[in-house]
Protein backbone atom coordinates (compact mmCIF):
# COMPACT_ATOMS: atom_id res chain seq x y z
CA UNK A 1 0.00 0.00 0.00
CA UNK A 2 2.87 2.37 0.89
CA UNK A 3 4.39 1.70 -2.55
CA UNK A 4 1.12 2.66 -4.24
CA UNK A 5 0.86 5.89 -2.19
CA UNK A 6 4.52 6.72 -2.89
CA UNK A 7 3.94 6.12 -6.62
CA UNK A 8 0.88 8.32 -6.62
CA UNK A 9 2.80 11.11 -4.86
CA UNK A 10 5.60 10.88 -7.47
CA UNK A 11 3.08 11.03 -10.32
CA UNK A 12 1.38 14.07 -8.76
CA UNK A 13 4.76 15.74 -8.23
CA UNK A 14 5.81 15.18 -11.86
CA UNK A 15 2.39 16.32 -13.10
CA UNK A 16 2.77 19.50 -11.06
CA UNK A 17 6.16 20.19 -12.63
CA UNK A 18 4.80 19.59 -16.14
CA UNK A 19 1.82 21.85 -15.46
CA UNK A 20 4.14 24.57 -14.21
CA UNK A 21 6.31 24.27 -17.32
CA UNK A 22 3.22 24.42 -19.54
CA UNK A 23 2.00 27.55 -17.77
CA UNK A 24 5.39 29.17 -18.24
CA UNK A 25 5.34 28.32 -21.93
CA UNK A 26 1.92 29.90 -22.29
CA UNK A 27 2.55 33.16 -20.44
CA UNK A 28 1.90 36.37 -22.33
CA UNK A 29 -1.02 35.49 -24.58
CA UNK A 30 -0.01 31.93 -25.31
CA UNK A 31 3.63 32.62 -26.08
CA UNK A 32 5.68 29.44 -26.38
CA UNK A 33 8.78 31.64 -26.43
CA UNK A 34 8.00 35.29 -25.96
CA UNK A 35 11.35 36.26 -27.49
CA UNK A 36 10.76 34.37 -30.77
CA UNK A 37 8.28 34.69 -33.61
CA UNK A 38 7.77 32.23 -36.47
CA UNK A 39 7.02 33.81 -39.86
CA UNK A 40 5.44 31.69 -42.62
CA UNK A 41 5.79 33.37 -46.02
CA UNK A 42 6.09 32.73 -49.75
CA UNK A 43 9.61 31.94 -50.98
CA UNK A 44 11.86 34.89 -51.81
CA UNK A 45 9.21 37.30 -50.59
CA UNK A 46 11.09 39.47 -48.10
CA UNK A 47 14.43 41.23 -47.91
CA UNK A 48 16.51 39.08 -45.49
CA UNK A 49 18.24 42.20 -44.19
CA UNK A 50 14.92 43.37 -42.83
CA UNK A 51 14.56 40.23 -40.70
CA UNK A 52 17.90 41.04 -39.08
CA UNK A 53 16.89 44.69 -38.65
CA UNK A 54 13.64 43.62 -36.98
CA UNK A 55 15.56 41.39 -34.58
CA UNK A 56 17.98 44.21 -33.71
CA UNK A 57 15.25 46.82 -33.20
CA UNK A 58 12.77 44.71 -31.22
CA UNK A 59 14.77 41.96 -29.55
CA UNK A 60 12.57 39.27 -31.08
CA UNK A 61 14.31 36.39 -32.83
CA UNK A 62 12.73 35.36 -36.16
CA UNK A 63 12.27 31.77 -37.32
CA UNK A 64 11.45 31.97 -41.03
CA UNK A 65 9.71 29.26 -43.03
CA UNK A 66 8.29 29.32 -46.57
CA UNK A 67 5.39 27.79 -48.50
CA UNK A 68 4.68 27.52 -52.23
CA UNK A 69 0.87 27.51 -52.32
CA UNK A 70 -2.01 29.01 -50.35
CA UNK A 71 -3.58 25.58 -49.97
CA UNK A 72 -0.36 24.06 -48.60
CA UNK A 73 -0.01 26.93 -46.16
CA UNK A 74 -3.56 26.61 -44.84
CA UNK A 75 -3.24 22.84 -44.53
CA UNK A 76 -0.17 23.13 -42.35
CA UNK A 77 -1.77 25.78 -40.15
CA UNK A 78 -4.86 23.59 -39.78
CA UNK A 79 -2.68 20.70 -38.62
CA UNK A 80 -1.38 22.91 -35.82
CA UNK A 81 2.02 21.25 -35.51
CA UNK A 82 3.95 24.52 -35.70
CA UNK A 83 2.92 27.71 -33.91
CA UNK A 84 3.13 30.16 -36.82
CA UNK A 85 2.81 33.73 -35.59
CA UNK A 86 2.61 35.45 -38.99
CA UNK A 87 1.57 34.28 -42.43
CA UNK A 88 0.94 35.97 -45.82
CA UNK A 89 -2.09 34.37 -47.53
CA UNK A 90 -3.76 35.71 -50.65
CA UNK A 91 -7.17 37.37 -50.55
CA UNK A 92 -9.41 34.37 -51.36
CA UNK A 93 -7.52 32.24 -48.84
CA UNK A 94 -8.22 34.76 -46.10
CA UNK A 95 -11.93 34.18 -46.70
CA UNK A 96 -11.41 30.44 -46.36
CA UNK A 97 -9.31 30.82 -43.21
CA UNK A 98 -11.94 33.07 -41.66
CA UNK A 99 -14.60 30.44 -42.32
CA UNK A 100 -12.45 27.83 -40.59
CA UNK A 101 -11.71 30.13 -37.63
CA UNK A 102 -7.96 30.01 -38.33
CA UNK A 103 -7.24 33.72 -37.79
CA UNK A 104 -6.90 36.02 -34.79
CA UNK A 105 -8.37 39.56 -34.99
CA UNK A 106 -5.76 42.32 -35.20
CA UNK A 107 -5.24 44.74 -32.31
CA UNK A 108 -4.82 48.12 -34.01
CA UNK A 109 -3.58 49.78 -30.83
CA UNK A 110 -0.38 47.84 -31.52
CA UNK A 111 -0.18 48.72 -35.23
CA UNK A 112 0.11 52.53 -35.44
CA UNK A 113 1.84 52.28 -38.83
CA UNK A 114 -1.45 51.23 -40.40
CA UNK A 115 -1.88 54.97 -41.12
CA UNK A 116 0.65 54.62 -43.97
CA UNK A 117 -1.44 52.21 -46.07
CA UNK A 118 -3.21 53.61 -49.12
CA UNK A 119 -6.96 53.60 -48.23
CA UNK A 120 -7.66 52.09 -51.66
CA UNK A 121 -6.19 48.81 -50.38
CA UNK A 122 -8.20 48.70 -47.16
CA UNK A 123 -11.72 47.48 -46.37
CA UNK A 124 -11.88 45.12 -49.34
CA UNK A 125 -14.61 42.45 -49.64
CA UNK A 126 -12.42 39.51 -48.60
CA UNK A 127 -11.86 41.12 -45.17
CA UNK A 128 -14.27 43.97 -44.63
CA UNK A 129 -12.92 46.38 -42.02
CA UNK A 130 -9.55 44.59 -42.09
CA UNK A 131 -10.46 42.71 -38.95
CA UNK A 132 -7.93 39.96 -39.66
CA UNK A 133 -5.49 41.19 -42.31
CA UNK A 134 -3.40 44.04 -43.65
CA UNK A 135 -1.95 44.24 -47.18
CA UNK A 136 1.65 43.20 -47.76
CA UNK A 137 2.06 43.31 -51.56
CA UNK A 138 -0.28 43.59 -54.53
CA UNK A 139 -0.09 43.13 -58.26
CA UNK A 140 -1.70 41.88 -61.45
CA UNK A 141 -1.70 38.87 -63.76
CA UNK A 142 -0.68 39.57 -67.35
CA UNK A 143 1.61 38.67 -70.22
CA UNK A 144 5.41 38.99 -70.21
CA UNK A 145 6.88 38.96 -73.70
CA UNK A 146 10.15 39.57 -75.53
CA UNK A 147 9.53 41.58 -78.74
CA UNK A 148 13.03 40.77 -80.05
CA UNK A 149 12.02 37.09 -80.30
CA UNK A 150 8.70 37.82 -82.00
CA UNK A 151 7.62 39.14 -85.36
CA UNK A 152 5.70 42.22 -84.33
CA UNK A 153 2.94 40.47 -82.37
CA UNK A 154 1.36 42.52 -79.59
CA UNK A 155 -0.81 41.48 -76.64
CA UNK A 156 -3.37 44.19 -76.01
CA UNK A 157 -5.94 41.37 -76.02
CA UNK A 158 -5.84 37.88 -74.50
CA UNK A 159 -6.98 36.62 -77.90
CA UNK A 160 -3.58 37.55 -79.32
CA UNK A 161 -2.17 34.44 -77.61
CA UNK A 162 -4.22 32.30 -80.02
CA UNK A 163 -2.34 33.74 -83.04
CA UNK A 164 -1.33 30.69 -85.19
CA UNK A 165 2.11 32.23 -85.72
CA UNK A 166 2.93 31.68 -82.02
CA UNK A 167 3.20 27.91 -82.24
CA UNK A 168 5.11 26.45 -79.25
CA UNK A 169 5.93 29.90 -77.86
CA UNK A 170 3.49 30.47 -74.97
CA UNK A 171 4.31 29.43 -71.40
CA UNK A 172 1.42 29.17 -68.95
CA UNK A 173 1.58 29.26 -65.17
CA UNK A 174 0.77 25.95 -63.50
CA UNK A 175 -2.25 27.29 -61.62
CA UNK A 176 -5.94 26.65 -62.23
CA UNK A 177 -7.27 30.07 -61.19
CA UNK A 178 -4.80 31.96 -63.39
CA UNK A 179 -5.02 29.75 -66.50
CA UNK A 180 -8.76 29.08 -66.43
CA UNK A 181 -9.13 32.74 -65.49
CA UNK A 182 -7.28 33.76 -68.65
CA UNK A 183 -9.80 31.76 -70.67
CA UNK A 184 -12.68 33.39 -68.82
CA UNK A 185 -11.21 36.87 -69.33
CA UNK A 186 -10.76 36.27 -73.03
CA UNK A 187 -14.52 35.62 -73.25
CA UNK A 188 -15.35 38.68 -71.09
CA UNK A 189 -16.55 36.47 -68.23
CA UNK A 190 -15.83 36.98 -64.53
CA UNK A 191 -12.71 35.46 -63.00
CA UNK A 192 -15.00 34.27 -60.21
CA UNK A 193 -17.53 32.61 -62.50
CA UNK A 194 -19.45 29.69 -61.02
CA UNK A 195 -21.44 29.21 -64.23
CA UNK A 196 -20.57 25.73 -65.47
CA UNK A 197 -21.41 26.62 -69.07
CA UNK A 198 -19.00 29.56 -68.97
CA UNK A 199 -16.28 27.41 -67.42
CA UNK A 200 -16.83 24.75 -70.09
CA UNK A 201 -16.60 27.37 -72.83
CA UNK A 202 -13.39 28.81 -71.33
CA UNK A 203 -11.80 25.35 -71.12
CA UNK A 204 -12.80 24.51 -74.69
CA UNK A 205 -11.18 27.75 -75.84
CA UNK A 206 -8.01 26.92 -73.88
CA UNK A 207 -7.91 23.53 -75.60
CA UNK A 208 -7.66 25.40 -78.91
CA UNK A 209 -4.55 27.16 -77.56
CA UNK A 210 -2.75 23.83 -77.30
CA UNK A 211 -0.57 24.22 -80.45
CA UNK A 212 0.87 27.48 -79.07
CA UNK A 213 1.67 26.18 -75.56
CA UNK A 214 5.35 25.49 -75.00
CA UNK A 215 5.04 24.50 -71.32
CA UNK A 216 2.93 24.77 -68.18
CA UNK A 217 5.37 25.45 -65.34
CA UNK A 218 6.04 27.50 -62.21
CA UNK A 219 8.94 29.71 -61.18
CA UNK A 220 11.22 28.16 -63.83
CA UNK A 221 9.64 30.51 -66.36
CA UNK A 222 11.68 33.45 -65.07
CA UNK A 223 15.01 32.00 -66.11
CA UNK A 224 13.63 30.75 -69.42
CA UNK A 225 12.45 34.25 -70.30
CA UNK A 226 15.64 35.89 -69.05
CA UNK A 227 17.80 33.51 -71.10
CA UNK A 228 15.72 34.04 -74.24
CA UNK A 229 14.58 30.41 -74.25
CA UNK A 230 10.95 31.55 -74.15
CA UNK A 231 9.25 34.57 -75.66
CA UNK A 232 5.79 34.77 -74.04
CA UNK A 233 4.56 33.92 -70.54
CA UNK A 234 1.38 34.21 -68.52
CA UNK A 235 2.75 35.51 -65.22
CA UNK A 236 2.36 37.75 -62.19
CA UNK A 237 3.53 41.36 -62.34
CA UNK A 238 6.29 40.93 -59.78
CA UNK A 239 7.67 37.92 -61.59
CA UNK A 240 7.61 39.96 -64.80
CA UNK A 241 9.53 42.73 -63.00
CA UNK A 242 12.21 40.21 -62.05
CA UNK A 243 12.47 39.12 -65.70
CA UNK A 244 12.73 42.72 -66.90
CA UNK A 245 15.43 43.53 -64.36
CA UNK A 246 17.58 40.73 -65.77
CA UNK A 247 16.66 41.23 -69.45
CA UNK A 248 15.72 44.72 -70.66
CA UNK A 249 14.17 43.34 -73.85
CA UNK A 250 11.22 41.92 -71.91
CA UNK A 251 7.97 43.86 -71.57
CA UNK A 252 4.75 43.29 -69.58
CA UNK A 253 1.11 44.09 -70.32
CA UNK A 254 -2.33 43.46 -68.82
CA UNK A 255 -4.73 42.81 -71.73
CA UNK A 256 -7.66 45.14 -72.24
CA UNK A 257 -10.37 42.58 -71.35
CA UNK A 258 -9.14 42.75 -67.76
CA UNK A 259 -7.35 40.40 -65.39
CA UNK A 260 -6.72 39.58 -61.75
CA UNK A 261 -5.85 42.21 -59.16
CA UNK A 262 -4.35 40.22 -56.30
CA UNK A 263 -3.32 40.95 -52.73
CA UNK A 264 -1.08 39.07 -50.33
CA UNK A 265 -1.72 40.00 -46.73
CA UNK A 266 -0.24 39.75 -43.27
CA UNK A 267 -2.34 37.76 -40.78
CA UNK A 268 -1.94 36.21 -37.35
CA UNK A 269 -2.96 32.53 -37.47
CA UNK A 270 -4.94 30.95 -34.65
CA UNK A 271 -1.81 28.84 -33.97
CA UNK A 272 0.20 31.93 -32.93
CA UNK A 273 2.14 31.55 -29.72
CA UNK A 274 3.57 35.09 -29.64
CA UNK A 275 0.79 37.51 -30.44
CA UNK A 276 2.73 40.46 -29.09
CA UNK A 277 5.66 39.70 -31.38
CA UNK A 278 3.33 39.16 -34.33
CA UNK A 279 1.86 42.65 -33.95
CA UNK A 280 5.35 44.10 -33.61
CA UNK A 281 6.36 42.41 -36.88
CA UNK A 282 3.31 43.72 -38.77
CA UNK A 283 3.93 47.24 -37.48
CA UNK A 284 7.61 47.03 -38.44
CA UNK A 285 6.81 45.91 -41.99
CA UNK A 286 4.43 48.86 -42.36
CA UNK A 287 7.14 51.41 -41.57
CA UNK A 288 7.48 53.45 -44.80
CA UNK A 289 11.25 53.04 -45.17
CA UNK A 290 11.04 49.34 -44.39
CA UNK A 291 8.19 48.85 -46.87
CA UNK A 292 10.13 50.75 -49.56
CA UNK A 293 13.25 48.65 -49.03
CA UNK A 294 11.19 45.46 -49.13
CA UNK A 295 9.43 46.49 -52.36
CA UNK A 296 12.75 47.33 -54.01
CA UNK A 297 14.11 43.90 -53.07
CA UNK A 298 11.06 41.76 -53.91
CA UNK A 299 9.93 43.65 -57.01
CA UNK A 300 6.21 43.65 -56.26
CA UNK A 301 4.02 46.71 -55.71
CA UNK A 302 3.65 48.08 -52.20
CA UNK A 303 0.27 49.22 -50.80
CA UNK A 304 2.16 51.56 -48.43
CA UNK A 305 1.43 55.08 -49.67
CA UNK A 306 4.10 56.71 -47.51
CA UNK A 307 6.72 54.24 -48.76
CA UNK A 308 6.43 55.68 -52.27
CA UNK A 309 8.32 58.77 -51.05
CA UNK A 310 11.38 56.57 -50.50
CA UNK A 311 11.27 54.80 -53.87
CA UNK A 312 12.61 55.69 -57.31
CA UNK A 313 10.17 57.77 -59.33
CA UNK A 314 10.92 55.59 -62.35
CA UNK A 315 9.52 52.58 -60.48
CA UNK A 316 6.35 54.04 -59.01
CA UNK A 317 5.48 55.94 -62.21
CA UNK A 318 5.63 52.74 -64.28
CA UNK A 319 1.94 51.99 -64.89
CA UNK A 320 2.72 48.40 -65.80
CA UNK A 321 3.36 47.78 -62.09
CA UNK A 322 1.59 50.71 -60.46
CA UNK A 323 -1.53 51.06 -62.64
CA UNK A 324 -3.74 54.05 -61.92
CA UNK A 325 -7.02 53.69 -60.05
CA UNK A 326 -9.11 53.72 -63.22
CA UNK A 327 -7.14 50.75 -64.55
CA UNK A 328 -7.30 48.92 -61.22
CA UNK A 329 -11.07 49.32 -61.14
CA UNK A 330 -11.19 47.39 -64.42
CA UNK A 331 -9.50 44.41 -62.76
CA UNK A 332 -11.04 41.73 -60.54
CA UNK A 333 -10.08 40.31 -57.17
CA UNK A 334 -10.34 36.55 -56.64
CA UNK A 335 -13.12 35.48 -54.30
CA UNK A 336 -13.39 32.27 -52.32
CA UNK A 337 -15.58 30.07 -54.53
CA UNK A 338 -15.86 27.23 -52.05
CA UNK A 339 -14.12 23.86 -52.11
CA UNK A 340 -16.61 22.24 -54.50
CA UNK A 341 -16.26 24.95 -57.16
CA UNK A 342 -12.48 25.17 -56.73
CA UNK A 343 -12.43 21.43 -57.28
CA UNK A 344 -14.30 21.97 -60.54
CA UNK A 345 -11.72 24.57 -61.64
CA UNK A 346 -8.94 22.09 -60.84
CA UNK A 347 -10.66 19.30 -62.77
CA UNK A 348 -11.01 21.50 -65.87
CA UNK A 349 -7.40 22.62 -65.57
CA UNK A 350 -6.25 19.01 -65.33
CA UNK A 351 -8.36 18.20 -68.39
CA UNK A 352 -6.66 21.02 -70.28
CA UNK A 353 -3.19 19.80 -69.28
CA UNK A 354 -4.01 16.20 -70.19
CA UNK A 355 -5.30 17.28 -73.61
CA UNK A 356 -1.85 18.66 -74.42
CA UNK A 357 -0.30 15.18 -74.32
Amino acid sequence: MKEIVRGAIIILFISGILLSINMKLNEGGGSGNKNTITVYNWGEYIDPDLLMQFEEETGFKVIYETFDSNEGMMGKIEQGGTSYDISMPSEYMIEMMKEKDLLIPLDYSKIPNVKHIDPYFLNLPFDSGNEYSLPYFWGTVGIAFNPTLLEGQTFESWDNLWDPSLKQQVILVDSARETIGMGLNSLHYSLNSTNLDELREATDKLNKLKPNVKAIIGDEVTQLMVNGEASIALTWSGQAADMMYENEDIDYIVPEEGSNLWFDNMVIPRTASNIEGAHAFINFMLDPEVAAQNADYVGYSTPNLSALDFMDAEVIEDERFYPDEETRNHLEVYRNLGLEMLGHYNELFLEFKMNRK
